[in-house]
């Protein structure tokens, strides 16, 4: 059976509780996941716990924000099968305090803008280890501002050039991210190239044995996308892997778990991929 190894909860910016992620992957028949909150180890550890006692194999995993030096463009890593994550705690924290930061700015300036309180915003950034612009658009909805999470009232507040909240968060550097994740025992997979037009980093990455994954199987793949990587990741033997990148109803189109997965054989050269690093 496959395996779906993009998976955000509560945790960082899905809606969807850690023991409810797990659930809903056994009720699909998905044996395996991978918890991948953004910047935060801490759903990935619980959910293990509760998976062990659903039948669900969860792969332990985050996915890092870094940013491309050569373009200036974000760039996600994600991070599987991790030994040593307290070595990454650091990486976290400082990613984590960059984020709270701009989301306090960002807060401030809506605020000035529509009649809400940031203890709406704080209410449904609950359980989360930081506030999203998910829980400030959550906010509006619920006060009536807005009737989508990234619809029009989300682009003329969060566009990155046009945006009247919009502030930055400071990301580090991928190549450094990824050695970190290496000297703590970690598999790199660069996630979603077609998202943030990735595809030379990838080149890059591969050809300097930077990374030994690539995410092929993604939901907002673009016509092409999945061809290409696919031929990138053999031509440089990397593992091919796919997840949702499941968020719950924080979203632009609704998708289940499952909607796009790891087969079998990738999990497998994934796994290995990890046992090779250990020699």
């Amino acid at each position: 059976m496959a395996a779906d190894l993009h998976c955000h909860t509560k945790m960082s910016d899905g809606s969807v509780g850690i023991d409810e992620v797990v659930l809903l992957a056994k009720t699909h028949g998905i044996p395996t996941i991978a918890v991948t909150d953004h910047d935060t180890f801490a759903g990935s550890t619980r959910a293990k716990i509760f998976g062990d006692r659903h039948g669900v194999e969860v792969i332990s995993g985050v996915e890092f924000s870094t940013t491309d030096p050569s373009t200036g463009r974000k760039a996600h890593i994600l991070c599987y099968l991790c030994d040593k994550t307290d070595r990454l705690e650091g990486l976290c924290k400082r990613t984590g305090d960059s984020r709270r930061r701009a989301s306090c700015i960002m807060v401030q300036k809506v605020m000035r803008l529509y009649p809400i309180t940031a203890e709406m915003v704080l209410r449904r950034a609950q359980g989360s280890t930081n506030i999203y612009k998910q829980h400030i658009m959550h906010a509006l909805i619920d006060a009536g501002y807005s009737h989508d999470f990234f619809g029009e009232t989300y682009h003329k507040l969060f566009n990155a050039k046009t945006g009247l909240a919009y502030f930055p968060v400071r990301y580090p550097d991928v190549h450094d991210v990824i050695e970190q994740i290496h000297e703590a025992g970690g598999v790199a997979v660069l996630a979603h190239p077609g998202e943030y037009d990735s595809y030379d980093l990838l080149e890059q990455l591969a050809k300097d044995h930077e990374i030994e994954g690539v995410e092929v199987w993604h939901p907002r793949n673009k016509p092409g996308d999945e061809e290409r990587l696919s031929a990138v990741a053999q031509e440089y033997g990397l593992v091919m892997t796919g997840g949702t990148d499941f968020h719950g109803m924080y979203t632009t189109v609704p998708m289940h778990i499952g909607t796009c997965v790891t087969p079998d054989d990738q999990l497998e050269a994934l796994k290995k991929a990890k046992a090779h690093s250990k020699k």
